[in-house]
């Protein structure tokens, strides 16, 4: 028996050599410091990002809007949350509109010529003449249209402005002899010509039925 052999052991149970065999203990105290430490470095983090969303939230900065919003993608509203359908002008027939043109400026036969291609696209030619001398030249627009509140409501100035682009129109309530849709066309400084008569026609279809701007497509987006 040897010498290391504790007393009372014998047999094949024996402790041979020079030294006792040591039972390690688990180095849980070092684990659950490494954990605590990760757990008050998150609970950290978190409570400093919220604390910067609050201070933006109260200074008035607002997150940039994605680029869906920002290209007009954002997702369709509801039919009850659409915006009103687009309403349509009324117009009036060419035949029921007599146009007075005159003329104010320097080209001469400026009047007669519009005159005739007015009359040929089937409005009522009324005087044709050079401008007032309170008008003469005084219009830099392409035209300008004159007449009383009937002729406004009744589309008199919506079925020739669509002839003449860029128009500008002034109501003259003190007109109480005119009729409800006689119109004077005053020729300014910016005309050079009649719309053709398929843009005139486009002009007024789109007046008359006009359609809601289409929504985006994904493709467009």
């Amino acid at each position: 028996m040897s010498m290391l052999t504790p007393p009372g052991i014998g047999g094949e149970y024996r402790v041979t050599g020079d030294r006792y065999p040591r039972m390690r203990r688990r180095r849980r105290g070092r684990l659950r410091i490494v954990l605590g430490g990760l757990a008050a470095v998150t609970a950290l983090g978190l409570l400093s990002w919220g604390t910067l969303q609050l201070v933006n939230v109260f200074a008035g900065n607002t997150p940039p809007v994605d680029a869906a919003h920002a290209a007009g993608c954002a997702p369709r509203p509801s039919a009850s949350a659409s915006a009103a359908p687009v309403r349509a002008v009324k117009v009036a027939q060419p035949a029921a509109v007599t146009v007075n043109v005159l003329n104010a400026t320097k080209r001469t036969g400026l009047a007669q010529r519009t005159a005739d291609q007015l009359k040929e696209r089937g409005f009522t030619i009324g005087a044709v003449d050079n401008a007032p001398p309170e008008l003469d030249g005084q219009v830099k627009a392409a035209g300008l249209l004159i007449g009383t509140p009937d002729a406004e409501a009744a589309g008199a100035f919506t079925v020739l402005g669509a002839h003449l682009a860029k128009t500008e129109h002034r109501v003259d309530a003190a007109r109480e002899g005119d009729a409800a849709t006689s119109v004077d066309l005053v020729i300014g400084q910016g005309f050079t010509a009649l719309a053709t008569p398929a843009e005139a026609a486009r002009t007024v279809t789109s007046l008359v039925s006009p359609k809601p701007s289409p929504e985006p497509t994904p493709a467009d987006c």
